[in-house]
């Protein structure tokens, strides 16, 4: 199967409210519409994480991450254009509801991490999708990250509406991305290096 194909059964499950299992510039992901707060329960659900834990996103760019967060502080900006490794930022101020993210998606304080995959696959599928993915390690939660396919559990596996095929985890770090929370006012706290 092409990629052009995986895409398009990945999308269609996507846009049919599924969860999907792929790969990711890290490691390998359980993901779903970020805008819908259905198909995010299933995740924590498939992962047995409490929803008071907020997910990581996606997103293709940062016009897309603009879209869906209050404001974008500067410091975000400079980051991203230097940045050389899988990097997710913590922005202020989510935006949630009708034209935004799923509510069960957002931090108590209402940030929301999100990263731009350094991934094609994984770009493409968001640029396409339109909206942010959800990418949570694919993983039942307390129990290790799989950093390959081969690793990742049977019931995860099994309990996905679409799965990538392995061959696409080229590209795949293997390890999860450096954390940064990023303030308006160029604040900035390193969570995970």
């Amino acid at each position: 199967m092409n990629t052009a194909e995986v895409l398009k059964e990945a999308l269609a499950a996507l846009r049919a409210g599924g969860v999907i299992l792929y790969p990711t510039d890290t490691v390998w992901g359980i993901g779903c519409d970020a805008t819908n707060p259905e198909a995010v329960s299933r995740v924590y659900a498939i992962k047995r994480r409490s929803e008071a834990k907020s997910l990581v996103l996606l997103a293709s760019d940062l016009d897309m991450v603009a879209r869906y967060v209050k404001a974008v502080p500067n410091i975000a900006i400079d980051l991203v254009e230097v940045n050389d490794r899988p990097m997710t930022l913590i922005y202020p101020g989510a935006i949630v509801g009708a034209y935004g993210l799923a509510e069960n998606v957002v931090a108590e304080d209402g940030s929301v991490g999100i990263r731009i995959p350094m991934m094609d696959f994984c770009r493409e599928l968001v640029r396409k999708l339109g909206r942010p993915l959800v990418s949570t390690s694919a993983n039942v939660s307390g129990e290790a990250t799989p950093r390959r396919f081969a690793e990742i559990p049977e019931e995860i596996r099994s309990a996905v509406d679409y799965v990538v095929p392995a061959a696409l985890e080229r590209g795949a770090t293997g390890t999860a991305s450096q954390i940064i929370k990023v303030g308006l006012g160029g604040e900035v706290e390193i969570i995970r290096a």
